[in-house]
């Protein structure tokens, strides 16, 4: 039996378009920070003889090693944002009214959202909207047939300006019901609204109308996030697996797999960055490797940030300006990829216009090769790379500051695939290294930050239909600081999912007898703290979760 690998099922999803380091999903039995620390177990976990030959009907919730949200001590508020059942294509639809008795500058704002279904279905994508503003894109677990429930938990303080007045709503998860997918998405989502020592959060929240933005002529800072996602059940959602037209694969689009996500302002270039290639809960044509762990950032789809500072003297014009966000690779003219787009905005108290100008822009040539090399075992080799340099200054109440951002991005991938697709194999690495450096008052204050994805796996049907993926993907960053040519602070992230499935492909579900050993470490690390929590899993059943440094 042979079968083009299909690497995810999001069949039929579009998502309707209109965060940072430490936002993710939050465990199902989420351990405490004192029990992360001493190193106990994080929730109780199954020994040897509670672990099935294959797997059943039913399995462990999902899971994640995503440290929980940090929540404030002292009075908070909930605000329940939506209810809903999806079972269409029909948003959810309400009002958010602010908390009542939390004032109005928070500590803290954490959303949850918590969800639970059952039956069959395909892991499905969604979003939630605030005043147009995204505070929320994600996909969804595929559910046992006697049900599953899962949670999500996301840092939102810096969407504090679009919490602070009534706002409508919008929440949609696109699914389809019918006699053969039954699963119903059964959701809630939250705000709750810590009091305390109010965060230091943008002043405006901005969204664009008709693709142009307007900021505030006293703008100093301005940050642009996108919640890009390559969706739809096409090829884009695997474009890391995409070949050139002359190769013969299942999955064609453009030039090969290298995408780059760039951002224009009044046709200028900039800003790039590298996507992060999700994996989605059915991804690598193996749901039975995502049933109790999801991959990296699946369930909580984390923004690229461009920053845009030097561009403020050009902005704060008062002005509407033409932003453009594009994906760099992606075959002209079709959809499949969903870039929406908020701005944060800190703005300049003591002046009501800050004046400045772009100084440099300076953009390298974008390399984009892959090379296709016909054999036994179809070969497809891809290097990439693109470096950009701007930069700009303002003259504020507190002095000129000049804002430089570098960013260089690199892909390196090989995809090997036998005739017919039964042996497919990747191997493929991102860098997306930026460099932000501030000179204005006092020292200059330099940010690096480093960010590497790293995917290896193969999937190989067998001659008794047996489907057997082996995967290992990573997603980390290294973040340091430096003021006056002198190390700060740091910061470390490494988030390692590995995965071992095999099931018996063509065969109704009960027929599947299928196995797996899935496991994730997620290990953050900075010179006062240390996260470092392992969770593994064997035919659905969670049988490690332990935690500490």
């Amino acid at each position: 039996m042979s079968r083009p690998v299909i690497m995810s099922t999001l069949a039929g999803v579009i998502l309707v378009a209109s965060a940072l380091l430490g936002a993710g999903p939050a465990p199902a039995a989420t351990a405490s920070v004192a029990a992360h620390a001493s190193g106990a177990l994080a929730a109780p976990v199954a020994g040897p003889a509670d672990v099935p030959a294959e797997f059943g009907s039913d399995w462990h919730d999902p899971v994640t090693a995503t440290p929980p949200v940090g929540r404030p001590s002292g009075k908070s508020c909930e605000v329940t944002l939506a209810e809903a059942q999806f079972r269409d294509f029909t948003p959810y639809t309400g009002t958010y009214t602010p908390p009542s008795g939390c004032g109005d500058r928070w500590s803290k704002v954490v959303l949850r959202l918590e969800g639970k279904v059952k039956g069959r279905q395909f892991d499905r994508l969604g979003y939630l909207h605030i005043g147009g503003v995204e505070i929320l894109r994600t996909s969804t677990p595929e559910p046992s047939p006697d049900g599953i429930e899962w949670s999500v938990e996301t840092d939102v303080t810096r969407y504090s300006y679009t919490f602070r007045r009534s706002q409508d709503v919008e929440m949609l998860i696109g699914n389809v019901v019918d006699d053969t997918y039954t699963g119903v998405l059964d959701v809630r989502a939250t705000l709750t609204f810590y009091t305390g020592r109010p965060a230091v959060t943008p002043d405006r929240v901005l969204t664009l109308e008709d693709g142009t933005l307007t900021t505030p002529r006293n703008s100093e800072h301005v940050i642009a996030e996108v919640y890009a996602t390559g969706s739809g059940g096409g090829c884009e959602e695997v474009w890391y697996l995409t070949v050139p037209g002359e190769a013969p694969y299942s999955c064609k689009a453009g030039d090969g797999p290298y995408r780059e996500v760039q951002i224009k302002v009044d046709g200028r270039l900039a800003g790039i960055a590298a996507p992060f290639p999700t994996v989605w809960t059915g991804g690598w044509s193996n749901p039975f490797l995502w049933y109790v762990i999801p991959g990296p950032r699946a369930f909580a789809v984390k923004p690229i940030e461009y920053d845009l500072t030097p561009f403020a003297g050009l902005l704060d014009d008062g002005r509407p300006h033409r932003i453009d966000v594009s994906v760099v690779g992606a075959p002209e003219g079709q959809s499949g990829w969903s870039l929406p787009v908020n701005v944060l905005v800190r703005q300049d108290a003591k002046r009501s216009h800050v004046s400045g100008a772009l100084v440099r822009a300076e953009a390298g040539g974008l390399t984009d090769a892959s090379t296709y090399t016909p054999g036994p075992r179809n070969r497809v080799d891809t290097e990439g790379r693109h470096r950009l340099t701007v930069a700009g200054y303002l003259d504020t109440s507190h002095g000129r500051v000049l804002t430089t951002v570098d960013r260089t991005l690199a892909n390196s991938s090989t995809h090997r695939w036998t005739e017919g697709e039964d042996t497919d194999g990747l191997e493929a690495t991102w860098t997306d290294d930026e460099a932000v450096t501030v000179d204005g008052r006092g020292p200059a204050a330099t940010t690096r930050t480093r960010r590497t994805y790293t995917m290896d796996g193969t999937t190989t049907l067998g001659a008794d239909d047996r489907l057997r993926t082996v995967l290992t993907l990573g997603d980390r960053a290294v973040v340091t600081e430096a003021s006056g040519g002198r190390p700060a602070t740091w910061s470390r992230l490494d988030d390692t999912y590995t995965g071992d499935a095999t099931y018996t492909a063509g065969v109704p579900r009960d027929q599947r007898h299928a196995v797996a050993t899935t496991s994730e470490r997620y290990r953050l690390h900075g010179p006062a703290d240390c996260y470092d929590r392992s969770l593994v899993t064997v035919q659905g059943v969670l049988t490690r979760d332990r935690a500490g440094c």
